[in-house]
């Protein structure tokens, strides 16, 4: 079966730790995903879900892997649009690596089907995502 993935690369002033605690902390991931926030135990099958500000679920799933301040892989299922949730789950890697005084952090949002809707829409939203979380981390404030 033929694979649509999206990849993204961005490094950030920062330490593995803090940039963990931004990707996992809730209240901390509204000020830099538009007020979205993700829930979760962070731990290999506990689940996982993404809500609106509103509170609508938007996306959820489970998470697949977790090694702390290193990787974590998200099997992502969207919720809210119903062309994006027929294409069925994706899956979300981020990792983690120290690189001098920042942190690679490197995103890999992939599903088994070509073309992908989804895919298409999260490469539309991971970058305006990280932006504003690579702004928060090194200036307090967010870019977009």
């Amino acid at each position: 079966m033929a694979r649509s993935t999206f990849v993204y690369v961005t490094y950030i002033r920062t330490t593995q730790q803090k940039l963990w605690s931004a990707l996992t902390d809730k209240e901390f991931m509204k000020q830099y995903w538009f007020g979205n926030q993700c829930e979760s135990q962070w731990t290999p099958g506990s689940t996982w879900k993404m809500t609106y500000p509103d509170g609508r679920l938007t996306d959820a799933g489970e998470i697949i892997e977790a090694d702390p301040p290193r990787r974590l892989v998200i099997r992502w299922e969207h919720q809210h649009k119903p062309e994006l949730k027929a294409e069925g789950p994706s899956l979300c890697t981020m990792e983690l690596e120290t690189s001098g005084s920042a942190v690679k952090l490197s995103i890999t949002h992939s599903i088994e089907r070509e073309p992908s809707q989804l895919i298409h829409a999260v490469s539309g939203g991971w970058p305006k995502v990280l932006s504003n979380l690579k702004s928060l981390l090194e200036t307090g404030t967010v870019a977009l």
